[in-house]
């Protein structure tokens, strides 16, 4: 399978998910090298546009995610990685998800 990386500049959107709750924990980016990477090691790596380098995740905290499975939609150029969060959160603010903020009261306020 080809994944096109062509289409965003060598980067494609990562979605990942807890494979026990399916709960996303995150969205990242991956170039070739960190699919690569991710498949050669099952631990999932992702490209930091901040420091313009491929990072392990888990590298400074501990907090690895082990992967289960990938998948990619329709159009080649987005991942949905399955993984087994090891350590407890994948938020860098020690948050389980990086979506733990909700916009409940704004949507009510604005839209209601």
């Amino acid at each position: 399978m080809k994944i096109d990386f062509k289409k965003s500049n060598g980067l494609v959107p990562v979605i990942t998910q807890e494979y026990k709750t399916n709960e996303v924990l995150m969205l990242g980016y991956m170039n070739k090298e960190a699919l690569d990477l991710t498949l050669e090691t099952r631990v999932v790596h992702y490209f930091s546009r901040s420091k313009n380098r491929i990072w392990k995740k888990g590298e400074s905290s501990g907090h690895i995610q082990k992967l289960i499975d990938l998948k990619v939609d329709c159009d080649l150029d987005t991942i949905l990685a399955t993984v087994e969060q090891v350590g407890g959160s994948a938020c860098h603010t020690g948050a389980k998800s990086c979506f733990f903020r909700s916009y409940k009261a704004e949507i009510k306020e604005n839209y209601i």
